[in-house]
C-alpha cells in the first residue's frame, strides 16, 4: 500500500504562489524591483547615468562605496546610545546635545548608505538578492526609529526619543549581521577572482592557431579559467571569471579594447584589467603572453625587482 503524500500548509501555499513557469511569486516581485531600479539607474544607457552609478558603486574607489558609507550610521549611532547612557547617569546637557548630534549626523550618513546599497542591490543575484532585500527593508525600519528619536527629542520628549534609539539599535544590529552574511556567506562585494591560481612561469593554454580576431576565448589551465582576446596583431590575458559575480568574461562582448561581462555589464580594460564600468570594483588580473612553437603561453606578472 502507498503511503500518503503529506503536504504542509507552507507548501501548498508556496505552489499556489508561484506562476505557471513555477517560479514563486516573492522572486518574481524581487525581479521586478531589480528592473524597475535598472531602469532608473541606468537611464536608459545615458553616459552620465553609468558615471553616476559607478561613483555609487565605488568603481572609482576599488572597493564598494557602500561598504564604506556603513561604518557613518553605525558610529553615530553607538556614540548617541553611549552619550544616552551617560545623560541618564550624569543628567548633563553636553551629553544630550552630543547624543542628539550623533543622531544627526548618523541619519545623514545612512541616506548615503542607503542609496549605494540600493545601487549595489540592482545587481545581485539569487539568492543573496533576498537576504539583500530584508537587510534593506531592516534599515528602513532602522532610519525610521532613529528619526522618530531625534523628533521626540526636539519635542523634550527625552525618554521617548531614548526608547526608539534603543530599539533603532537593536534592529540595527540584525541587520548589519544579515549585511556580513551577505560578504562572508554569498560573498556580495568581494572579488571573485581571489584565490585563483595563476602559472609562475610560461605555459602553453592555446594552439595559436584556434584564437580567431575579436573573439573571446576559453583557456583552461589546472583548472582555472583565462581569457584570451586578439586584437590585430596583440593577444590579451586575463582571468575569464569576472571579479564582480563570476560571470563568464568569455561569453562577454568586446567594445574596443575592453571586454563587457555578460551578466551585469561591468567593463574591463584588456590591457591592464581595470575597471571602466561598474558594478564591479575589484581589476581583473591580468597575465603575461607569448607566443612560442604556435602555442600561446602565459604567466603571472613578474614582480619588478
Amino acid at each position: 500500500m502507498t503511503n500518503p503524500v503529506v503536504t504542509s500548509p507552507q507548501r501548498i501555499i508556496g505552489e499556489f504562489a508561484a506562476n505557471k513557469s513555477g517560479v514563486p511569486a516573492r522572486e518574481l516581485v524581487e525581479e521586478k524591483l531589480q528592473k524597475m531600479l535598472d531602469k532608473a539607474l541606468y537611464a536608459n544607457g545615458r553616459p552620465s547615468a553609468q558615471k553616476i552609478r559607478n561613483f555609487l558603486n565605488g568603481t572609482w574607489l576599488g572597493e564598494p562605496l557602500h561598504v564604506v558609507l556603513t561604518d557613518v550610521p553605525i558610529g553615530a549611532w553607538t556614540v548617541a546610545i553611549m552619550f544616552d547612557a551617560l545623560d541618564l547617569i550624569r543628567n548633563r546637557r553636553e551629553f544630550s546635545l552630543a547624543a542628539d548630534t550623533s543622531l544627526a549626523i548618523g541619519l545623514l550618513g545612512a541616506a548615503g548608505a542607503a542609496v549605494t546599497g540600493i545601487t549595489d542591490w540592482s545587481d545581485v543575484d539569487p539568492p543573496a538578492r533576498r537576504l539583500g532585500l530584508i537587510h534593506g527593508l531592516l534599515n528602513v525600519g532602522v532610519t525610521a526609529l532613529f528619526t522618530t528619536s531625534l523628533i521626540l527629542r526636539k519635542r523634550k520628549l527625552r525618554t521617548g526619543g531614548r526608547v526608539c534609539a534603543a530599539l533603532g539599535y537593536g534592529l540595527l544590529s540584525l541587520s548589519a549581521h544579515l549585511g556580513g552574511k551577505m560578504v562572508y556567506e554569498q560573498r556580495v562585494g568581494v572579488d571573485r577572482t581571489a584565490g585563483e591560481v595563476f602559472p609562475k612561469d610560461f605555459v602553453a593554454v592555446l594552439a595559436e592557431s584556434k584564437l580567431a580576431d575579436s573573439i573571446p576565448t576559453r583557456a583552461i589551465y589546472d583548472g582555472v579559467s583565462i581569457l584570451l582576446v586578439r586584437r590585430g596583431q596583440r593577444i590579451f590575458a586575463m582571468a575569464e571569471t569576472c571579479s564582480h559575480f563570476s560571470g563568464p568574461l568569455s561569453e562577454g562582448k568586446l567594445v574596443g579594447d575592453s571586454i563587457v561581462c555578460p551578466y551585469h555589464a561591468s567593463r574591463f580594460a584588456l590591457d591592464d584589467g581595470r575597471v571602466l564600468d561598474g558594478p564591479a570594483v575589484h581589476p581583473q588580473p591580468c597575465l603575461e603572453v607569448r607566443v612560442r612553437n604556435g602555442q600561446i603561453e602565459v604567466r603571472k606578472p613578474q614582480a619588478i625587482g
